[in-house]
């Protein structure tokens, strides 16, 4: 069962999808169980779920607006904020409440000047999530959906999101993590360890990125701030005990990235404006924020203009901004895109893309295992015992599992080859990206002939290591993973010619 580089075999595909099936045929006559198997088959065949995670302000909300590309997800302190939230495609705008003892039921749709506003109109502690459906092409790949802060003030905000993301006998309802984080925090750590569980098809930490969110304030909103963030964000990487719970760490500064991908031709007008200025005369403006709504020495901008443009960018937005314009940015196409490209949030949808659409499969197959290995655990009986074998059948013999595990295994330094031998392991089984170029190191550009050769080169090393007599049975394992990868790589390269 061994998969092509970029993505899940057809034959994990089929396999998960037809025990799902036969699951549901076994447990037809016990009602709690047959619509748990049937939703989770329905499950395996939708757009990826990806939570947004993090403690309370740490930007989860405006993150999600950049990535959909419109102001969404309300990012006040109002009660919508305070319990689950999907955003889903559609074919119209829609949002629906499931209160947790009634039925569900619409809720009316507005905006305030441009961003969505909901009102549930019932206290939040008696809802169970919100719907939105928002016609969007960013959300046709990936549902994203909005947790509650951890580590609030609320215990039953933080409990709120900890039952959703990590319950304590049942599978996640997300296949996959953002989680965001301004510093590295003890509750950070202690979050990500109870959601990196080690139970049937989970232990890997492929399914969480971090986010060093608000990267911009790390520099205390200099034009340089994103760098010092980048510095950081490749410290966490290297850090062991992160490592083992998830897979990178990626600045970005959220609210600038939204503000790039929905600006408008008056803002840039205002900020032109701003950057004509005599340079003396916008660094003190620019100096702090009460300065900048309130003086009054000389720009043509009124104070509500200001405060509103202080709103949508951030002092760091402005400074950057008009910089920019300086440098000769002459329209408002042009800053956008420099905006998103600085925010980091390219970089992070990129990401997301090689970690986590790349490896939809697996994840959902994921998803499904642990949800099947949950009913047959709980409703043992005769006529399951076919299924018991089938699952552990799949998870032994999917190579996929098996990259899932060693990946977990040496970020965990469960294993602990030679440094350089670790970082090579760890890539050719895809821990930097499916695709066969990120697995062998090169160039999104390189040639197929250039790829078959890396592969048939790695394929030989690692074959040495794993028949060579000096290896432990453990390294021969891991070796023998990795020559299967390598093998999977080839194939999938032959396969396209």
């Amino acid at each position: 069962m061994t998969a092509a580089a970029g993505g899940g075999s057809p034959v994990l595909r089929d396999s998960v999808r037809a025990v799902l099936r036969r699951a549901v045929e076994t447990y037809r006559d016990s009602p709690d169980a047959l619509r748990w198997l049937r939703h989770h088959l329905d499950r395996y065949d939708e757009p990826l779920r990806l939570a947004i995670a993090g403690k309370v302000k740490a930007g989860k909300s405006t993150l999600l607006n950049a990535l959909v590309g419109e102001e969404i997800a309300p990012t006040d302190a109002g009660e919508c904020t305070r319990v689950v939230t999907w955003y889903q495609d559609g074919h119209a705008p829609a949002v629906t409440l499931y209160p947790h003892s009634s039925p569900p039921r619409p809720l009316r749709i507005a905006r305030d000047d441009g961003a969505l506003q909901i009102e549930m109109g019932v206290p939040a502690d008696t809802v169970d999530r919100l719907e939105v459906t928002w016609p969007s092409a960013s959300l046709r790949a990936t549902t994203l959906i909005d947790t509650p802060g951890i580590a609030s003030l609320s215990l039953d905000v933080s409990a709120r999101s900890e039952r959703f993301l990590a319950p304590e006998d049942a599978p996640s309802a997300a296949d996959a993590v953002l989680y965001l984080m301004r510093h590295l925090h003890s509750a950070d750590m202690r979050f990500l360890e109870s959601f990196h569980d080690k139970g049937v098809a989970r232990a890997a930490p492929v399914n969480t990125i971090a986010v060093l969110s608000r990267a911009d304030e790390i520099g205390v909103g200099r034009v340089d701030a994103l760098r010092s963030a980048r510095v950081i964000a490749a410290r966490y990487r290297s850090d062991e005990t992160l490592r083992a719970f998830c897979q990178t760490v990626v600045p970005v500064a959220g609210l600038l990235a939204v503000t790039g991908r929905t600006m408008r031709q008056d803002e840039f007008a205002a900020l032109t404006k701003l950057a004509a200025l005599p340079p003396e005369q916008l660094d003190a403006l620019l100096l702090t924020v009460d300065r900048f709504v309130t003086s009054d020495d000389g720009t043509e901008l009124p104070t509500a203009t200001r405060a509103k443009l202080l709103e949508r960018f951030g002092m760091f937005g402005l400074r950057l901004s008009t910089t920019l314009i300086r440098q000769g940015v002459a329209d408002s196409s042009a800053l956008a895109a420099e905006l998103v490209q600085r925010s980091g949030l390219v970089e992070l949808r990129e990401v997301l893309a090689s970690q986590f659409s790349q490896r939809r499969d697996v994840l959902k197959a994921r998803s499904a295992l642990i949800a099947l290995d949950l009913v047959l655990r709980r409703e043992p009986r005769p006529t399951a015992a076919p299924l018991v074998v089938d699952v552990e059948r799949i998870l032994a013999g999917a190579h996929e599992f098996a990259e899932l595990r060693l990946l977990s295994d040496l970020r965990g330094r469960v294993l602990r080859p030679p440094k350089d031998q670790a970082g090579e392991a760890e890539r050719l089984i895809g821990g930097d990206g499916n695709a066969p170029n990120q697995r062998l190191g090169l160039p999104p550009d390189a040639a197929r002939d250039e790829l078959r050769a890396a592969a048939l080169d790695r394929l030989t090393v690692w074959r040495r290591r794993a028949e060579s007599p000096l290896a432990s049975r453990a390294m021969a394992n891991a070796a023998r993973v990795v020559v299967r990868s390598c093998e999977g790589i080839l194939a999938g390269l032959d396969q396209r010619l």
